[in-house]
């Protein structure tokens, strides 16, 4: 199997370095906008690269792994289920709901699986926490707790891009509340602040927000973000029922300390995402392994990922116009 590679930054170095590793995957071929560094990680890799992204779908791929910046995703995603290639796209598959629609306009009807990069779904924690609600183990749900707290902001040039905190950050957060509770949000309460640097409010985004979610059966979900959490990257999910309550994340890395007994994590706390979630980005693309070979079914379809968006955007909305937002009002 010959898989490429859009994409050789952070995240898509790390990619890269895995599939050089998964067994099935006979050939990696990387690209990157800028050739030199798609060269440099090839040549750290032992894998291919090729100089220019747009030559990756003549080079007979099976699955095209995308990871670029977000404003090149839907037009490769596009290209790749034309070709007939299998794609893996990071979040989001468009910067915006209509470029998603766009996206899945195109592609329908092609018969190619896109499966988008939201690696909760591929999470122990988030599997066991959506296999105890399944299984009726906790009783009814009535509050689910979900937080996605960075050490530090990203690079200022990234902010007036990200899509503000809820698109950019808190919807891992709405996609992991939808896939643990296996129920939809139907309406949304969202607030932000600013306490740290200016780049935020220049951009017309917040470094710290908070939304309530409401549930199609009545369950309460709270999400919180935040750009400055020094102690450490903490991302959790607690899902509370009648009967017991379970939470993710909460381990001897997690950046959290008790204020009463002096309970502290044993280990390092976690620094960031890759390092959080190490696991689930190799299942996830193990994953996509498996959907190339026909051997599963698309474990997360981009409708999946508009679903999430639509949160995103009605929590923006929200904290803009400071009012309850129905999921309705943004569904197009």
């Amino acid at each position: 199997m010959r898989i490429g590679l859009a994409g050789v930054g952070r995240i898509g170095a790390g990619h890269a370095e895995t599939l050089r590793g998964l067994t099935e995957v006979e050939e990696v071929v990387v690209a990157d906008a800028d050739p030199g560094r798609a060269r440099e990680v090839a040549g750290k890799l032992g894998v291919r690269s090729v100089d220019e992204v747009d030559a990756l779908l003549t080079a007979g791929l099976d699955g095209l792994v995308v990871a670029t910046p977000t404003a090149a995703h839907a037009p490769l995603v596009i290209a790749a289920a034309a070709a007939g290639v299998a794609v893996f796209v990071e979040k989001p598959v468009a910067p915006d709901i209509d470029g998603t629609l766009q996206v899945l306009a195109a592609i329908r009807g092609s018969g190619v699986p896109v499966q988008v990069g939201f690696q909760r779904r591929f999470d122990r924690g988030h599997l066991a926490a959506r296999e105890a609600v399944r299984s009726g183990r906790l009783g009814r749900v009535h509050t689910v707790r979900a937080c996605t707290l960075d050490p530090v902001p990203p690079p200022d040039a990234y902010i007036p891009t990200s899509g503000g905190l809820f698109r950019d950050c808190s919807v891992h957060d709405f996609d992991g509340v939808r896939f643990v509770t296996g129920r939809e949000v139907v309406e949304v309460s969202a607030t932000g602040a600013n306490r740290g640097s200016p780049v935020f409010a220049e951009s017309g985004d917040v470094d710290t927000g908070a939304a309530v979610l409401t549930l199609d059966d009545g369950t309460l979900a709270v999400v919180s973000a935040t750009r400055y959490n020094a102690a450490g990257y903490d991302v959790r999910l607690e899902v509370l029922g009648f009967r017991g309550s379970v939470v993710a994340g909460l381990d001897d890395r997690t950046p959290l300390t008790s204020a009463g007994d002096g309970f502290h994590p044993a280990g390092p706390p976690h620094t960031a995402f890759l390092d959080r979630f190490a696991e689930a980005y190799e299942a996830e693309l193990r994953a996509f392994v498996d959907v190339v070979a026909g051997r599963t079914d698309n474990p997360c379809p981009p409708e999946e990922g508009l679903e999430a968006f639509y949160v995103a955007e009605a929590c923006e909305i929200s904290r803009r116009e400071k009012r309850t937002i129905t999921i309705e009002e943004v569904r197009r």
